[in-house]
Order: C-alpha cells, then sequence, then structure tokens
C-alpha cells in the first residue's frame, strides 16, 4: 500500500495514465510470455489451431518450473514465435519486448540495454552492464545483443533484479536463451529459406541424429545477409552488405533416465558493420559521405562459445555441473563521413577510427536442487568467474590500449516454501559474491603514458518472496529485490586521469503482480507494479574536442506498471501482446563539463519511453484442398509495436520521436512445408537506434531499416 501511495503522490497524473495504460491493456489483451504458445508447430507445419494455451515452462531459478509459480515476471519468446516474427538476433527480441529498450550503433557489439528504466545511463564499454545474458549456461555481455537465435528454442526476459541465481551484472535483469537439445531415437530437422529486398536472403537448417539408445546430436547452420539501409553518397550505392553466419552442434549422452552429459558449441560470425554516426535528420534516403566504394570490408566480429553440463539426479536432489567457456573478437574500422566532419571539425574528409578488441572468460558453476515435483523448491550452489578483456583504438593518430582482469567467486541460495494449506508462499534467496579487477592502460596521445590500476569489491544480493493462490487460476505476489553491479574502469580512457574505477551500482526493487490463467486454459493474464531505486549508476561523458571519456556515477529512479496477456478466442483467433508504462528520472546532480552540458536531477532517464506496447493477431483457419495441395491450411500474424517518444541523453539534449513499426506474415503450410510471405515495417516508419548530442546545433544518430518485404519456404520433418 504504501508503495501504491508513493507512486500517485509522486505522480498526481499516475491515476489517470494507470487508467489509461488499463484500458489500452485490455485493447492489446498483451503478453510477450504468451508468445510461447504457439510452441507445438516447431517440429510439424502449422495446423488447426489447438483449443487451449500450451503450458508455459522457463528456468528462470536454473531449473524447470511453470512461469505463473514464480513471483516476478518473466517475459517468454519461444522457436516459433521467433520464426514468425522474423526475430534473427538477441537485439530484436529485445526491441520487441514492451519495457526493454536498446541503445545501438548499427553494429553487432555495442548494446546498451535498459529493463523497467534500469541500466546503465550510459555504457563505458563490455564490462559496464546491467543485464547479464546467459546462453545454456555460457556468460556473454548483454553488448552482443546482435548474437544470433539460431536453433534457440525459448528467450526468457527476467525482469528485475536476478542476483541470486544470475549475479554479476543482473541489477536490471537478466536474459536466459536455451538452444534446443539432441532428442533421443528421433530423426528430426527443419530447413528454411527467405529472399526480400535490399538483397536480404537467409538460408538455415537443423538436423538432430539419433546415435544408438543413450547417444544423440544436432547440428545447425545459418546464413543471412542484406544490404545496410543507408548510402554512400559518393558513389549512390548501399554503404556495405553485412553478413552473419552462424554454427551450432550438440552432442547428448544419457546412460539412464536420472544422467546425462550435454555439450554443446556454437559460433556467431558478423562481417561488414560499423558503429555509425549519421547526420540527424537523416531525409528520406539516410547516408554518409565514404571516400572508398567498400569501406567496411575487413570489418569482422566473432563470437564462440561452448558449455558442458552433467547433471545426476539423487533419491533426495539433483546435482548439476556447467563448464563453459566463451572467447570473442572485433576488427573493426569505423567511418565518420565528410558531411559530419564539415560540420563538426570544418575538415572535408572522410574520419576513420580503428577498433581492435578481444577477449574471453570461463566459469564453473556446481548447484544442487530440488527434485523435479518437490512440495519445497530449493537450489543452492557455488560459481568461479574468470575473465580476460582488452582493446586498441587509434583516433587521429593517437592510439590507446587497455587490459582488464576480472575474478568473481559466489555462493548462492534460494527456496520455495508452503506456509501451511493457505496457499502462500515464502521465497528468499541470497547470493554473495567476490570481485577481483586489474586495469592496465596504454596511451600514445603526445608522450607515452602507461596506467596499472586495481580493486577488490564484495556483494550481496538476493530478494524475498510472498505468494498467495486467491484461486487454482489466479496468484498474487509481492517480491523485494536488491541487485547490484561491479564497479570497474572506464575502456575507452585516452589518458591516466579517466581510468579512474568507478563506484558499484545497486539497485533495490519492488514488485507487486498478479497472474491468472483461465479455467478453460485459453486466457492468460499478467500484471505487475514496479519501482526501482538505483544508487551509483555508471555514465560515460565524452568531450568531442578533446576525444576524451570518464566515467561518472549518478543516482535514479523508475516505477510503472506492465500488463501481459494472451488470449486464444476461438475461430483460429489468437491476440496477445503486452504494455508497459514507465516513469523515471536521474535523481542526483552529475557534472560533466561536456557540451551536451551537466547531468540535473529531474531528467528524465535516456531511451525509456513513458508508454510501450506490443499487439499481435494471429489467424489459424483450415483452408479447402488447392492446387494439389493436401489439407492447406492458413496461418497469418499482424503484429504492432508501439514506442514513445524518450530523452536521447541523460542530459535531456533532445527527444528521439515515438513510432509504430507494423509486420505482416501469411503463410500456407500443407503437410510438412509451408510458403510465407512477410513485410516489415511496413508503414516505413524512420526510427532511431541512438541519438546523441555531439555538439552545439549538431546531433548524430543510426536509422532503423525501412519498408522490407520478401518471400518464404520452411520444411520441417
Amino acid at each position: 500500500m504504501s508503495f501504491a501511495f508513493n507512486f500517485c503522490r509522486d505522480n498526481p497524473m499516475a491515476p489517470r495514465r494507470l487508467a489509461l495504460a488499463a484500458c489500452l491493456a485490455c485493447a492489446a489483451v498483451a503478453a510477450q510470455a504468451a508468445e510461447a504458445a504457439a510452441g507445438e508447430r516447431r517440429k510439424t507445419a502449422p495446423a488447426a489451431e489447438a483449443a487451449t494455451l500450451p503450458a508455459v515452462t522457463v528456468q528462470a531459478r536454473r531449473e524447470e518450473e511453470k512461469a505463473k509459480d514464480l513471483p516476478f515476471t518473466v517475459n517468454v519468446i519461444n522457436d516459433a514465435a521467433l520464426e514468425e516474427r522474423r526475430l534473427s538476433s538477441l537485439e530484436d527480441v529485445l526491441r520487441g519486448t514492451p519495457g526493454v529498450e536498446v541503445n545501438s550503433w548499427g553494429d553487432a557489439g555495442s548494446a546498451n540495454v535498459r529493463i523497467r528504466g534500469v541500466g546503465s545511463l550510459f555504457q563505458s564499454g563490455m564490462d559496464d552492464s546491467s543485464v547479464v545474458v546467459n546462453v545454456d549456461g555460457v556468460a556473454a555481455s548483454v553488448s552482443h545483443a546482435g548474437l544470433g537465435t539460431l536453433d534457440v528454442e525459448q528467450v526468457e526476459v527476467l525482469k528485475g533484479p536476478q542476483g541470486t541465481l544470475f549475479g554479476r551484472s543482473s541489477a536490471a535483469g537478466a536474459i536466459n536463451i536455451r538452444t534446443h537439445r539432441p532428442e533421443l531415437g528421433r530423426w528430426t530437422g527443419s530447413a528454411r529459406a527467405e529472399a526480400g529486398s535490399d538483397h536480404q536472403h537467409l538460408a538455415e537448417g537443423a538436423l538432430n541424429v539419433p546415435m544408438g539408445e543413450t547417444l544423440a546430436a544436432r547440428l545447425a547452420l545459418r546464413h543471412n545477409a542484406q544490404d545496410y539501409g543507408y548510402d554512400n553518397r559518393l558513389t549512390g550505392k548501399p554503404v556495405s552488405r553485412p553478413a552473419d553466419s552462424a554454427w551450432r552442434a550438440s552432442l547428448l549422452w544419457q546412460p539412464q533416465a536420472a544422467t546425462h552429459v550435454l555439450l554443446r558449441a556454437g559460433r556467431h560470425d558478423a562481417r561488414r558493420y560499423q558503429s555509425v554516426m549519421l547526420l540527424r535528420p537523416y531525409g528520406e534516403r539516410p547516408g554518409q559521405e565514404l571516400d572508398s566504394a567498400d569501406p567496411l570490408a575487413g570489418n569482422h566480429f566473432v563470437i564462440e562459445q561452448q558449455a558442458l553440463e552433467a547433471q545426476h539426479d539423487l533419491p533426495w536432489a539433483r546435482l548439476t555441473s556447467v563448464t563453459s567457456r566463451q572467447r570473442h573478437r572485433l576488427s573493426e574500422n569505423d567511418h565518420t563521413g565528410r558531411e559530419v566532419m564539415r560540420a563538426w571539425m570544418g575538415m572535408d574528409v572522410t574520419f576513420p577510427l580503428a577498433k581492435r578488441e578481444h577477449g574471453h572468460n570461463w566459469n564453473q558453476e556446481l548447484r544442487l536442487a530440488s527434485l523435479p515435483g518437490s512440495a519445497v523448491f530449493w537450489v543452492a550452489g557455488l560459481d568461479v568467474y574468470r575473465a580476460k578483456w582488452g582493446n586498441v583504438q587509434n583516433r587521429m593518430g593517437q592510439g590507446y590500449g587497455h587490459d582488464l582482469t576480472h575474478n568473481a567467486d559466489a555462493a548462492f541460495g534460494e527456496a520455495t516454501w508452503p506456509l501451511g494449506a493457505s496457499g502462500l508462499k515464502l521465497t528468499a534467496g541470497l547470493r554473495h559474491s567476490r570481485e577481483r579487477k586489474s586495469y592496465a592502460g596504454a596511451y600514445s596521445a603526445g608522450a607515452a603514458l602507461s596506467d596499472a590500476r586495481s580493486l577488490r569489491e564484495r556483494h550481496t544480493t538476493g530478494r524475498a518472496g510472498l505468494s498467495w493462490a486467491l484461486t487454482p487460476q489466479t496468484s498474487l505476489y509481492a517480491t523485494l529485490a536488491r541487485g547490484s553491479k561491479a564497479g570497474g574502469f572506464n575502456g575507452n580512457a585516452t589518458q591516466p586521469a579517466d581510468s579512474a574505477p568507478y563506484r558499484p551500482g545497486k539497485v533495490d526493487s519492488l514488485e507487486l503482480g498478479a497472474k491468472h490463467e483461465g479455467a478453460d486454459g485459453r486466457l492468460r493474464l499478467e500484471a505487475a507494479l514496479f519501482s526501482n531505486r538505483v544508487k551509483d549508476d555508471h555514465l560515460l561523458a565524452f568531450d568531442p574536442g578533446t576525444q576524451a571519456s570518464w566515467m561518472i556515477n549518478a543516482n535514479t529512479r523508475s516505477h510503472g506498471l506492465e500488463l501481459n496477456g494472451h488470449w486464444r478466442a476461438g475461430a483460429g483467433l489468437t491476440f496477445s501482446g503486452g504494455l508497459a508504462w514507465i516513469s523515471g528520472s536521474i535523481r542526483s546532480h552529475a557534472v560533466t563539463n561536456v557540451p551536451a552540458g551537466d547531468v540535473n536531477v529531474g531528467n528524465r532517464l535516456p531511451d525509456v519511453p513513458r508508454l510501450s506496447a506490443l499487439l499481435a493477431v494471429q489467424w489459424q483457419r483450415a483452408l479447402p484442398a488447392f492446387w494439389g495441395l493436401a489439407s492447406p491450411t492458413l496461418n497469418a500474424r499482424l503484429s504492432v509495436r508501439h514506442v514513445g517518444k524518450r530523452a536521447n541523453d541523460p542530459q535531456n539534449s533532445f527527444d528521439l520521436d515515438s513510432y509504430r513499426k507494423v509486420d505482416l506474415r501469411v503463410g500456407i503450410a500443407s503437410g510438412n512445408a509451408e510458403f510465407y510471405i512477410w513485410g516489415d515495417n511496413l508503414a516505413n516508419k524512420q526510427y532511431d537506434l541512438y541519438g546523441y548530442y555531439l555538439t552545439h546545433g549538431l546531433v548524430i544518430g543510426a536509422p532503423a531499416r525501412g519498408r522490407s518485404f520478401g518471400l518464404g519456404l520452411a520444411y520441417r520433418f
């Protein structure tokens, strides 16, 4: 009650806005979590729709549970939804999730993600993040949101601090990605091909191979490419044609029902991307003036991941060991066009920025958990993390190099107990982490300089929640959580003074929610009120004149409402979507000494719209036979993504416009095959991936792709 009182007291318009949000949500009947409803079409071609929604299970606490039983919000996007919505990268998934916002510069490795208004105000580099990505147990940086969704079974967006089980850098939330595992005793597979406007093309396939009674393997491959959505104005052609190639392989050994060993490996290779700076407004056809006809030919970004999972069920508990490793490397030349250089520096030249980056991490987690179906859920474990990362940058003939070592150890545990027969359940979790970081910098600006620093920190995070099964279909919950993210060093420093460590951040979060599943299995609804208080969030300040950058800490707050839902209405119609209303502001003054000015108390959080929503309508219908097709089925999906106006930076220099992105996919399935047509951004809305105040009267950004369309063919067996 105090939360609701403070929420309305601090926001006089809150009741009216909440009422408007509720009305919009009812109209949208929205929920990302319910995107899993189409999952049963994964192995067979779409057929007449089932009468009820399938259950949604997640591994948000590292063991499989029903999403409705968790005392926090989890948005779920399954494999069928990934394909139907054409979400080929993690960034696509996150941009399509209300309450989640992404700031990226157009390349494969520069994303900054905020969940419910919580996230770095301006990211300093790979080591500065409020959201952790976990891919089959492999810890990955959310800055790598360009990571593809090849052979992904389910993406789970866990909202609110997840410090108990995901630990480091999960102050805002966590992204849990589960790929398909091999299946024993079955030959299964799929293939898909697409071609579209702007030279878009995609080819992918997956094959499951049984290898005896106890062994199975799975292999998946993908290649896709498309023209950049902006031109080289000196040649009249697209700046480049970025391409992504990926593979993923896994091997399962299951000698008995209680034991399995699973080995996974994968690689994602992104070429010909760059971090782009275009003058705003972009004009009808965005572009740069670049001297070279093929300036991005050598740009290359690679992520490699391996994981070994061993699991054995004891008579009283489940023992799991996950050993994982990730390596990445980047070689990229980013080009500032002549048009920007003339306005910025008064120089009619193309300015290249050479970046080289490499890193690897190793993680070992050992955990013991309750067996499935136990009256009391519990999990406890130990985690060891080791990482090294380095980069080299060359700007205007001056070079800068940075090397970082990060070691972390943690012990954690969480449990949920039923409190008698009242339907009440208590959840409590705790994690204690020890962080150690060391930094070395080398600077060749004028005189050669070097720098070395280190820091040690300890963090205690966790959550406590109470849930109540009001009826077998409806539950209420309240959860308090503490999240933290380690301090660190500026990975873009150009002098020793700017590599001074920034302070660790922490967030205190309250979530009040309700979850409902209709008795007939046709309706799923979720609602949540949330409030976040962040101390010492992270902000990178950059002076375009001197090219210097340094880190600043600032406090923030955010609160709001989320509504999610899924309704199988009958007659082949399914409505789904989600809505988030967020009010967030900066709560401490920060002197930046940059052209954009200071960060003032009361400024809005950057990249966080007041209102974001998704509405999707799906129609499945059996058709009479035609053209020799046996039992053809229509599968059509129309979705509208709304993102409201939002501030471009912590200084609130200008606003990024609101937009509505409309996507359509219409397919005809027969037997194991489906032919479909698609259209993305049908309204051809030009919207920003980011916006930046460079200097007085000069603003830059990167536009998203405009309208595109094409056709595809999928086959499953």
